[in-house]
């Protein structure tokens, strides 16, 4: 009988047979994923499930979890997201959907301060721990409803939606620098596709939608009119 895989080969294998696959190919992404100890920041419960290509519910029933967000995204998910907006040292981040704190550790080893709003108080509770535990100093997470973003903070040089929205608030937009970045799962299902919006102007944008996947939505959010005629 050969011996359970350590969790270092577990990390391995998630970085080179699902994260490296999926053209994360940035270096710097590929060794903060090897210091970030993603079992760290998934719930007792499915500690077993850390390293999988999957979702992960942080609270409540599954279908609630996912229901309401409350979910990790998949390792491959979160960092291509990484790699997309690629913060740099001296920038500013804000992400909307704190979840267990694991997106705003790795946004945090690449940037200067992490600005993490989280809706739901268990999950505010939960991501401040593991990131305390995890001996991140500069990321913080505020209970807040993230939908309109933080407008008192900004502007930000990178904005990371974690999780699936139909539109980004114009209100929310207008918290990027020119020259920031703001990368979020845009669309409806069956057909979402991973968007990075930079500002280039004062009122310009530009769109770039670089593959597909889907996520569950972020709450609050605005919702395109169900009606067609």
């Amino acid at each position: 009988m050969s011996p359970l895989p350590s969790l270092e080969q577990l990390r391995f294998n998630m970085i080179e047979q699902q994260i490296r696959p999926w053209d994360v190919l940035d270096s710097q992404v590929l060794d903060l994923l090897t210091v970030v100890r993603r079992e760290e920041f998934v719930p007792p419960a499915h500690k077993a499930l850390a390293f999988f290509d999957m979702e992960i519910p942080l609270r409540g029933a599954t279908e609630e979890a996912f229901r309401l967000g409350q979910i990790m995204l998949a390792p491959k998910v979160e960092a291509r997201l990484l790699q997309e907006v690629s913060p740099r040292p001296h920038e500013k981040v804000l992400e909307v959907g704190a979840g267990s704190g694991y997106m705003a550790a790795l946004l945090a080893g690449r940037a200067q301060r992490v600005i993490s709003l989280e809706i739901e108080p268990e999950l505010v509770r939960m991501a401040r721990g593991n990131l305390q535990r995890a001996g991140v100093s500069n990321a913080e997470v505020r209970e807040a409803d993230g939908a309109q973003g933080l407008a008192a903070e900004g502007p930000f040089d990178v904005i990371v939606l974690s999780g699936s929205v139909a539109e980004v608030p114009p209100a929310l937009l207008q918290q990027l620098k020119v020259g920031g970045r703001l990368a979020t799962i845009l669309g409806q299902e069956p057909v979402m596709r991973a968007t990075l919006i930079t500002r280039t102007g004062d009122t310009t944008y530009t769109t770039a939608q670089r593959w597909d996947t889907v996520a569950p939505r972020l709450l609050h959010f605005p919702q395109p009119s169900r009606f067609q005629f």
